[in-house]
């Protein structure tokens, strides 16, 4: 008697916690995808293990 309730209480809290990863996930990439933008693309000044000749 007390099993569809609970299926749907279950479900309901399953997909909500599924929107909120979901959300977190695309916030955190639109705000790096921001950060990138406003300060610039983070490019090294030389390559990695590139030495100065005299």
């Amino acid at each position: 008697m007390m099993l569809w309730p609970a299926v749907t209480l279950i479900g309901f809290l399953v997909l909500t916690a599924l929107v909120i990863a979901m959300g977190t996930r695309s916030t955190a990439r639109y705000e790096a995808e921001r950060a990138e933008v406003a300060s610039g693309p983070r490019h090294a000044a030389e390559p990695v293990g590139a030495t100065a000749t005299a």
